[in-house]
């Protein structure tokens, strides 16, 4: 049975490959993915496997019930696009103005549908159940997964395991780690409320530029100066919008930035260095200062058996060259939330175009379409293996 869907992933490529360009021609953005929804139902619809549609919103779930009994294994994709407009110069770049997959969200999709239905050919011989999660709105916070969690979609479910299309890896490399493995994010939004005023008076105002400044510079002293060397994190400054024209003096800034940790404690130790340094740099210019922090995503934290599983697994196929164990990303994911209701692990699986590469959220963002084939026959041994195991 497990060559045969090995075998069968190798002669679905082509239809992978159209499959994931169709999509990609037709990205919808977080929370409004009602037609990707749609086309996801209507396939296992022509598959005949059992599924629910608006689970929790966008997602759609199907369960396949094996012939044999057996632990119940759950699988997840998101299928969520960018507000990002399409560069590439390709026949499938997408067709909707400012929206697009540009981080592989469409070849996640396909994956998992091919999947179902190489499954679906063994039914018989299966054993146990397989649990089909394609997720909405993983992009944007507070995303898909933790309402499709709380639903109760999971508890019958013994292990999950997910994968996400890498273009920092080269093709033929899968890549995981035991624990930590991808970082909680957040986000945090700063305004300053100063005295705007002439630009040839600086004296009669409270220049928010000049202070915004002054608290972008001082909150990079947060992970220089305040935390411990050997601690891990990320405080990046994304936006500062200010001012209105060349000879006024701002009357307000406003920053927005992410942190990135991987520990609860340190995340609260940043939260409280930063509003310290945002109060005093504001009191000292006699401004004022508004500083909102949401907790965005948690770290998705692997567990090490399932891990472990994974690498072996990746071992077995046959266009792997590599499967590593490597140090933890500081990108974000909330396949976090399915790893803190039941064991299992994350991977990447390298996708980078050989000579095309950009990274995951980039306006010329693509994929090596032979990684779908790679994720796919990767998450078959993963199964098997687990349920050998048992």
């Amino acid at each position: 049975m497990w060559k045969e869907l090995l075998s069968s992933i190798d002669c679905y490529y082509d239809e992978m490959v159209d499959m994931r360009r169709y999509l990609h021609q037709y990205p919808e953005l977080s929370f409004q993915e009602y037609k990707t929804a749609a086309y996801i139902a209507d396939k296992y619809e022509e598959l005949g496997i059992p599924y629910q549609s608006q689970v929790a919103g966008n997602a759609v779930v199907a369960t396949l019930k094996g012939g044999n009994p057996g632990k119940t294994i759950a699988i997840r994709a998101d299928f969520d696009g960018l507000p990002i407009q399409d560069e590439k110069d390709v026949p499938y770049k997408s067709k909707v103005a400012g929206v697009m997959h540009a981080c592989g969200h469409d070849g996640h999709t396909t994956t998992l549908l091919t999947l179902a239905k190489a499954f679906k050919q063994v039914q018989e011989q299966l054993s146990g159940t397989l649990v089909f999660i394609h997720q909405h709105a993983e992009e944007l916070a507070p995303g898909g997964a933790k309402s499709i969690v709380d639903t109760g979609i999971l508890n019958d479910v013994d292990v999950v395991f997910g994968t996400h299309l890498w273009t920092n890896t080269p093709y033929g490399v899968v890549q995981t780690a035991p624990k930590e493995f991808m970082a909680g994010a957040d986000r945090f939004t700063i305004t300053i409320r100063g005295q705007g005023g002439h630009g040839a008076m600086p004296h009669q105002t409270k220049d928010s530029i000049v202070i915004g400044s002054q608290v972008v510079t001082n909150l990079q002293q947060i992970l220089s100066r305040r935390i411990d060397p050997l601690s891990t994190a990320v405080l990046t400054i994304g936006t500062f919008y200010s001012g209105s024209t060349f000879n006024i003096i701002a009357d307000s800034a406003t920053i927005t930035g992410t942190v990135r940790t991987f520990d609860p404690k340190l995340q609260n130790q940043i939260i409280s260095e930063m509003e310290q340094i945002i109060k005093g740099t504001c009191l000292s210019n006699q401004a004022d200062y508004e500083f909102n922090y949401e907790k965005g995503y948690p770290p998705v934290v692997n567990h090490p058996e399932e891990a472990a599983l994974v690498l072996k697994a990746a071992a077995t196929v046959p266009g792997v060259n590599k499967a590593e164990e490597v140090v933890p990303s500081m990108t974000g994911e909330d396949f976090s939330y399915y790893l803190l209701e039941k064991p299992g692990a994350f991977f990447f699986t390298g996708a980078q175009k050989e000579g095309h590469f950009y990274p995951h959220h980039h306006p010329k963002f693509d994929i090596d379409e032979r990684s779908m084939v790679l994720a796919a026959q990767t998450l078959i041994q993963t199964i098997k293996l687990y349920q050998e195991k048992i």
